[in-house]
């Protein structure tokens, strides 16, 4: 079975969240499984600079007014996933970050630049290159013009499935926009791709998907409420026996504290000795007395509303006051990363805030600290908590989506049955935050306790292989394939895959 995996973005190509860590994963997961995948995402700067075996596979048509563009083939890095990187200029050698310029602002041509992803996609599927798929896997908003697009191919064209990894951010634009995007104005109604007046890829995508998923079992029953819908749970409920809730994984390649070469000390649930000298280097490092009995709060995520930095932003105050110190890598709301230095200037002995993100700190932060803070008001699946349970740092959650079906809360009954693996509460609040931090903090004072928590995350099965299957179910459902009966090994698929894009 050939599936394209079409997405805005992937680790290590290109990155901006959570959605670049599955786009790296998954496809060498469902490799794995038997599917042969290809990738396809913008031929950004760092992209074609970071392509393993590049060549131009082609020069494309003009296409949507663009007339300088290529399809680039090569390997995703360290990996034996096949890419094409959509090569335009025009629309994405720019500076800034993936989707906005340097002054934080969203690029005001992104629905002519992700309409043009959709379309080359659209042409591989309608034989542009010799491969052709099988099932079309569109991921988020920034491909969510794909399913309606095949829809207008002649049959047979391919099955296709849609992730939502985050039903907030949907890719409204201006009605005036439609006409460059090679959609034809019949489209623009209720029952099409019209939002409040606007033209939503993703409404596009929940209406003209064959199968739809998101990034876990409890996110995928919350977006069918108006708490969780984002205007959008009205649709979602006229496919609900077309929406499916299938868990992330991690890549276990890259967040595995026994290989993590960004680490100062290997360390394992066999052997957790390393742990303790990641957590001085870091202290070192974020300029933190290397005490190693004080209590050490990590948080690796967007500055953002959803992610309840702004209730952190009050609770950090009381985490000093209790003894502990606290660590913080990340970037979003310009208002909230001032505040948040200027938490630094108050407490520079206690906590240590670095605005932005660095891979390598990710790594070392998810190591070194005791426990990691991962609130949302929302959470479609989250990774970062994830990481943490691998790397034997306890997450501290609030119960919504993903984290809902990951963490088990630290109470007397899943202590005594050993379930639980970190501490999860209720309200949005800084109440309900620090009362979690606290109970974490009482914990990690009772070391034979804390022990049994760290060993029951580390214990878990984080992989994609439980959700790689799934998928495979669910291509095999959605085109009548049935599925390979043995597994290939990955270096036979990895050879065969090479072989297929060098045609």
């Amino acid at each position: 079975m050939r599936v394209l995996f079409v997405t805005s973005e992937a680790y290590p190509l290109a990155k901006s969240g959570g959605l670049a860590d599955v786009s790296g994963a998954l496809p060498a997961a469902l490799i794995g499984q038997g599917i042969d995948v290809r990738l396809l995402l913008p031929g950004y700067p760092a992209a074609l600079r970071g392509l393993k075996d590049a060549r131009v596979e082609m020069q494309l048509k003009p296409l949507l007014g663009i007339e300088d563009a290529t399809l680039i083939s090569g390997q995703l890095p360290n990996s034996i996933v096949p890419v094409w990187l959509v090569n335009a200029p025009s629309l994405f050698s720019r500076p800034g970050d993936l989707y906005q310029d340097e002054d934080g602002r969203d690029w005001l041509d992104n629905a002519q630049r992700f309409a043009f992803l959709a379309h080359v996609a659209a042409r591989i599927a309608s034989g542009l290159v010799r491969w052709r798929p099988d099932v079309i896997h569109a991921n988020d908003w920034h491909a969510g013009l794909l399913p309606l697009l095949l829809s207008l191919e002649p049959a047979p064209a391919p099955a296709t499935v849609f992730t939502i990894h985050n039903l907030a951010y949907q890719g409204n634009f201006p009605r005036e926009v439609l006409s460059a995007l090679g959609i034809p104005d019949r489209f623009f109604h209720a029952d099409g791709l019209e939002f409040y007046g606007q033209v939503s890829f993703l409404k596009a995508a929940i209406r003209y998907g064959d199968k739809l998923t998101t990034v876990s079992p409890t996110y995928a029953k919350e977006i069918l409420t108006p708490e969780f819908g984002c205007g959008l749970d009205g649709v979602l409920r006229d496919r609900e026996h077309d929406l499916f809730g299938i868990l992330n994984g991690i890549d276990e390649n890259i967040w595995n504290p026994a290989i993590d070469n960004h680490l100062p000390s290997p360390y394992s649930a066999k052997d957790t000795a390393g742990k303790r000298l990641c957590k001085a280097e870091l202290q070192r490092e974020c300029g933190l007395e290397a005490d190693p009995e004080t209590p050490l709060i990590g948080f690796v995520s967007r500055l953002a509303h959803q992610k309840m930095a702004d209730v952190l932003l009050d609770v950090v105050p009381a985490i000093v006051e209790s003894d502990a110190q606290f660590v913080l890598v990340g970037k979003g709301d310009p208002g909230l990363e001032t505040a948040f230095e200027r938490l630094n200037e108050t407490y520079p002995r206690n906590i240590a805030i670095r605005i932005g993100y660095e891979e390598a700190l990710a790594h070392r932060i998810q190591a070194g600290a005791d426990m990691l803070l991962a609130p949302a008001r929302f959470e479609p699946c989250g990774l970062t908590h994830l990481y943490a349970l691998r790397y034997g740092t306890l997450p501290v959650v609030r119960r919504t989506g993903g984290l809902t079906d990951t963490v088990t809360d630290a109470n007397a009954e899943t202590l005594s049955d050993r379930t639980a693996n970190g501490f999860v509460f209720d309200d949005p609040t800084a109440h309900g935050l620090l009362g979690a931090i606290r109970r974490a903090l009482t914990a990690y004072r009772e070391p034979l306790t804390w022990r049994r928590l760290q060993l029951e995350g580390m214990a878990r099965d984080l992989s994609w292989k439980k959700g790689a299957a799934r998928y495979a179910s669910l291509y095999s459902d959605v085109t009548g394939i049935p599925l390979l009966p043995t597994t290939p090994s990955s270096e036979t698929i990895g050879e065969e895959s090479a072989r297929q894009v060098a045609m």
